[in-house]
């Protein structure tokens, strides 16, 4: 079995169907995520300023399964995304402003300048290793959970 897979094993071992864990430990460095799959936890740094927000994933070389970027905007709105100078492939996943997913965007290809837009107002945006939201199951619908979203449809406890 490749590394990809221990570690989307690993990360379905962990975090599936652990919905009281998730509202116990709700961190600036986690997200959590659950739908009709069950629950996925990832380790995330958070882009909350333009500098953050523009540098990305960018020069990355890899990242392991259970990491990924959240991007933070102040309200919701149309956003769109490249990836310029990222290295790897990336699943984009946009939720509005109460976390619930509203698009997947599956495998961006890396060093690709083409406009990947949210096709409705968002206000998070997470970014994942590529292929990994289809393997979870990840979709819209699907319910984001970080103390960052305010009125959140799956808020902190």
């Amino acid at each position: 079995m490749g590394n990809r897979t221990w570690g989307i094993a690993l990360l379905l071992t962990g975090v599936l169907g652990l919905g009281s864990v998730a509202e116990a430990s709700c961190r600036d460095d986690t997200v959590w995520l659950r739908g009709d799959f069950g629950s996925a936890r990832f380790s995330v740094e958070v882009a909350d300023n333009n500098a953050e927000r523009a540098q990305g994933l960018m020069h990355v070389e890899s990242m392991p399964a259970s990491r990924g970027m959240l991007f933070v905007y102040q309200r919701e709105q149309p956003v769109a995304f490249w990836m310029k100078n990222t290295l790897i492939p990336l699943d984009m996943v946009f939720a509005d402003a109460e976390g619930r997913v509203i698009k997947v965007h599956d495998n961006a290809v890396p060093g690709d300048l083409t406009g990947i837009p949210s096709d409705a107002p968002a206000q998070f945006v997470l970014e994942i290793n590529g292929g990994m939201a289809e393997s979870l199951g990840i979709a819209p619908g699907a319910e984001m959970q970080h103390p960052a979203i305010e009125n959140a449809a799956w808020p902190c406890e």
